[in-house]
């Protein structure tokens, strides 16, 4: 039987050129067995007409609050409550600025503001509007806010330039929206830990020894983990983000050592753990009580290993629990990481390289190996942090769809 069996499917369809292929989405759906209700905003109908998608989902279309025509009030609050799942396809740019900062100024907006469902955002735009540094941040917030981005493809634009921006093809559409529905909650009683961001070590009130990490990767990983069912517990060093999604259970701290104590804590009644944090490997001997003054001498700091978290960790696990770890490496990287995995007694550690453009620190993309525990090594290509943390989440249910 389908997924999609008796499923209350939203499609929202913003107006963008590409809202022609939402019609074989709709189709799609609606020969999976969905109830499909699409909303569209004003400017849509310039693109496909209500009336081949009210034929194609055998409902009328949904535009405006009020239906002068019929007197039928639309209200955006039980569309929210009745969806199990709400597909935005098309996503413009405006539509998601939009979104990102809470305007509800037509139907669509309104009911994407009331969904107590999964919803997720498929973009289409030009790649330079899809590049633009607003729009960009306005999917991080996106994401943030527990929405699933559908990742735009590159190819041909309607513009006649190439590049990244198209929409998802419906077929693929199709295959995301299965995922959700059959996997989202299939780690519902399990509890992890997760840990991310950098840690600071002081040197005196006002300095301290850090890294560049931005804490996006740990955070994706958490709010993933968090939209499959589980319960989370994310220990983050200092960072300005917050995650949305109410099963992550948020514990700042600032030093290894604090990271160190909570994550053992945790890790005592976790089913898995995932280590994306980068963990300073040394802090001063000495920390300073007041500000240490410019003189002409040197300053020569004394330094000392910090504990180990993933090593601990490693000596704690028993046989039902997973532990991931991850290596941040600039040279003989595979060598390096396969040596972790034992060292430290991981099912599997996740590598990347500050040598690949586009990966490590303050940047949205990543691009990783995951290595497991017999030496075997999956590449992924270059993608968005959260895309990657969708494919460490992928690798997580499928070791619990083999024990």
């Amino acid at each position: 039987m389908s997924e999609f069996r008796d499923k209350k499917i939203l499609v929202g369809i913003t107006g963008g050129i590409a809202a022609y292929k939402a019609a074989m989405l709709v189709r799609l759906l609606v020969k999976e067995g969905a109830e499909v209700q699409v909303l569209m905003t004003p400017f849509a109908k310039a693109f496909i007409t209500p009336l081949t998608l009210s034929t194609l989902s055998k409902r009328p279309v949904m535009i405006d609050f009020y239906d002068p025509e019929t007197g039928a009030w639309n209200s955006h609050v039980d569309l929210g409550q009745w969806a199990d799942l709400y597909v935005i396809a098309p996503a413009t740019a405006n539509s998601m600025g939009k979104m990102a900062h809470g305007i509800a100024d037509n139907l669509l907006l309104a009911t994407y503001l009331c969904a107590k469902c999964q919803v997720l955002v498929a973009p289409a735009m030009d790649l330079d509007m899809y590049q633009h540094p607003a729009n960009l941040k306005n999917v991080e917030l996106l994401r943030s806010h527990g929405n699933a981005i559908i990742e735009a493809d590159s190819g041909e634009l309607a513009s006649g330039l190439t590049g990244k921006g198209r929409m998802k093809e419906p077929e693929d559409i199709l295959e995301e929206l299965r995922q959700h529905l059959g996997s989202k909650k299939k780690l519902t009683g399990k509890r992890f830990l997760v840990t991310a961001g950098p840690t600071y070590e002081n040197l005196d009130p006002v300095r301290f020894l850090g890294n560049y990490s931005s804490g996006k990767m740990g955070y994706a990983l958490a709010e993933t983990l968090a939209m499959h069912g589980a319960e989370v517990d994310l220990v983050s060093g200092p960072t300005h983000l917050t995650p949305a999604h109410p099963n992550i259970r948020l514990c700042r701290v600032q030093t290894a050592e604090e990271m160190y104590q909570h994550a053992v804590a945790a890790f005592e009644n976790a089913d898995g753990a995932v280590l994306a944090a980068a963990v300073s490997d040394f802090k001063p001997v000495e920390h300073h009580q007041q500000k240490v003054k410019r003189g002409r001498e040197a300053w020569t700091l004394k330094l000392e290993p910090t504990p180990d978290i993933a090593q601990k960790l490693g000596r704690m696990k028993t046989n039902h629990q997973l532990l991931v770890g991850f290596a941040l490496e600039t040279q003989d990287e595979l060598a390096h990481a396969r040596k972790k995995i034992h060292a430290k007694n991981l099912n599997w550690i996740v590598l990347n390289s500050l040598k690949e453009e586009g990966a490590g620190f303050q940047v949205d993309t990543n691009k990783i190996t995951i290595i497991d525990d017999q030496g075997q090594a999956r590449e992924f290509e270059l993608k968005s942090k959260q895309a990657v943390a969708e494919d460490i989440v992928n690798q997580i249910l499928t070791h619990y769809e083999a024990v």
